[in-house]
């Protein structure tokens, strides 16, 4: 039967000790008493400087620790592995003549955990150690436990992360799905608000959150009446004024989240439908008052529609639609954001014919939509 003192035995005789004393006849004297213990595993040094070289490659879980020693000192020791260790555990067990109590007070604001008596009583060293030891055991296991659960805790908070971008985009889909076939026009839309924010200057980092938070700038049309946005006229005050509740019904679905992807995506929702004179809603903002990542999505968003076929309405032309935004420089658009896009048509036009609305094999539309959905949740927790 194997008792709690052969338990101790076997688990404290591979403990790695560290001794340090500038006298080599104590250093004797430990390790035979250590060695004649089951310790098995010593290294020992006169030098306090040396002493800090062994710590980092030895790593011991117990250093037997002299103060008075010459140009370096115990106390200039711990000072050193203090400042080096700030959230470890330092097994430091004293050995000093001294035990006066401004020398034991200045020890243990210096990182001492506890303090033998030269000359040493054999029996009270080892019962120290293990003491020291024990609780060495015990900080290791805690804090092995606690990076478990933080891995545990991190693999969780992924997870609903995941499984929230997921319902985000969804529902993204489902709205594009209510008044648009496809629904490629996020997928272009989206593509063209990276090309323009790097365009104008954006950092990659910046770049690839207008990529990712800009098709959900619609998610709030969930929360339309079918009557309302399918309807193929006109809408009237009442019905238009119910339409455009669907910026700030984005913006709630988004909200509460500390992931910068969707504090952008909540501020796109939002903002998308703001004009740059002020007469746009649903809060009336005007010039830069209106998030730069909003603006890339208005003229963006403006250029995918007019260029797209809807039940309601005939594609335009590229032509006509240039035309028309350039009418509305200034007024809906900033106008150097609108700038910057023509600037940058012809690869605009690129990513609207290679995103074609007119693509209907459901396996190449369910690969892209993947894509961008894996994406924007790979870069999710580092934006």
């Amino acid at each position: 039967m194997t008792t709690a003192a052969t338990q101790n035995k076997f688990k404290y005789s591979e403990a790695r000790i560290l001794v340090v004393d500038d006298e080599p006849g104590n250093v004797k004297i430990l390790e035979r008493l250590l060695r004649g213990s089951g310790f098995k595993n010593i290294a020992s040094t006169n030098d306090g400087l040396t002493s800090l070289e062994l710590y980092k490659t030895y790593q011991p879980d117990i250093v037997l620790l002299d103060l008075k020693m010459p140009d370096f000192s115990g106390f200039d020791v711990m000072d050193a592995l203090s400042s080096e260790n700030q959230h470890d555990y330092l097994p430091i067990l004293v050995l000093t003549a001294q035990m006066d109590h401004s020398t034991r007070l200045k020890a243990l604001k210096a990182g001492a955990k506890d303090f033998i008596q030269k000359p040493f009583d054999m029996a009270e060293i080892l019962a120290r150690i293990q003491n020291i030891l024990e609780v060495r055991l015990l900080h290791n296991a805690v804090r092995d436990q606690n990076k478990t659960l933080e891995e545990e805790v991190q693999a969780r908070t992924q997870e609903l992360e995941k499984s929230r971008m997921d319902v985000i985009h969804r529902l993204g889909r489902a709205a594009e799905y209510r008044d648009n076939e496809t629904g490629m026009h996020v997928i272009r839309m989206s593509k063209y608000c990276e090309r323009l924010a790097r365009e104008i200057g954006l950092d990659d980092k910046a770049s690839r959150l207008v990529l990712y938070a800009s098709p959900m700038h619609d998610v709030g049309k969930i929360g339309i009446p079918d009557r309302i946005l399918l309807k193929p006229g006109k809408l009237n005050a009442e019905e238009w004024k119910i339409m455009k509740t669907h910026a700030e019904i984005g913006a709630k679905i988004l909200s509460g989240s500390s992931s910068g992807l969707m504090q952008m995506g909540e501020t796109i929702a939002r903002c998308h439908h703001e004009h740059w004179d002020g007469s746009g809603y649903p809060q009336g903002l005007k010039g830069r008052e209106i998030p730069v990542e909003a603006r890339i999505v208005t003229v963006c968003d403006v250029f995918d529609a007019l260029t797209s076929e809807r039940p309601y309405k005939e594609a335009w032309s590229v032509a006509d639609t240039i035309a028309e935004m350039k009418r509305l420089k200034g007024t809906l658009f900033d106008p150097e954001l609108l700038e910057a896009f023509l600037q940058i048509l012809p690869e605009i036009i690129t990513i609207s014919q290679k995103f074609s609305d007119t693509e209907t094999d459901p396996t190449i539309l369910k690969s892209i939509r993947e894509e961008i959905f894996h994406e924007s949740f790979a870069h999710c927790n580092s934006l």
